[in-house]
């Protein structure tokens, strides 16, 4: 029995909290994300349907309250998500719980944030924020200011989005080891 379900935008994240009163047969929780943004397909299609981010195990059976969280660190791609709670039984049966709108605590310009793992082998990822739809450029220089490579060159929507380098140049080629630079225009 499910009593509460709440969210906590943090700077690059979202904490979602939820109580049960009781639990028979609790196996766990699914939860489930999907973007507020929508995208229609030529039939009239959400693009952006509901998925499993995690999964957070019940406590099968009790008669005291619950206290249970996740922390969804990764919401790209978007401004304002949903939430959800998929929770299934020991024997496979599940109930969806009311979904949450969560809107982030979005800074109002462009932030380009730290790369992770750094420092890394064989690849990084980088994470930015873009507050309207516009064409995104991410490079890569080395210290002497040459351009080893154009990570993203296009046209995005507002929101958060993570670009991926694996270390390679323009040409294909492994980057020598070394301090690398990048900048979001």
């Amino acid at each position: 029995e499910l009593t509460s379900f709440s969210a906590t935008p943090k700077r690059n994240s979202i904490e979602l909290n939820w109580r049960t009163a009781t639990e028979v047969n609790n196996y766990g929780f699914d939860v489930e994300r999907k973007s507020s943004f929508v995208h229609l397909s030529e039939s009239g299609d959400s693009l952006y349907s509901w998925t499993k981010i995690g999964f957070v195990p019940g406590h099968g059976n009790s008669n005291t309250p619950i206290d249970y969280s996740f922390v969804d660190k990764n919401p790209v791609g978007a401004t304002s998500f949903y939430y959800r709670l998929k929770q299934i039984d020991v024997d496979g049966k599940y109930e969806y719980s009311d979904a949450l709108l969560v809107k982030l605590n979005v800074p109002d310009k462009a932030e380009l944030m730290q790369n992770s793992p750094n420092p890394f082998n064989p690849s990084t990822s980088i994470k930015f924020f873009i507050p309207n739809q516009s064409d995104v450029i991410i490079k890569v220089y080395d210290l002497l200011g040459r351009e080893v490579t154009t990570l993203i060159g296009k046209n995005m929507s507002k929101g958060f989005h993570i670009v991926f380098w694996n270390g390679r140049d323009k040409y294909g080629n492994q980057a020598s080891s070394g301090v690398y630079l990048y900048r979001l225009t």
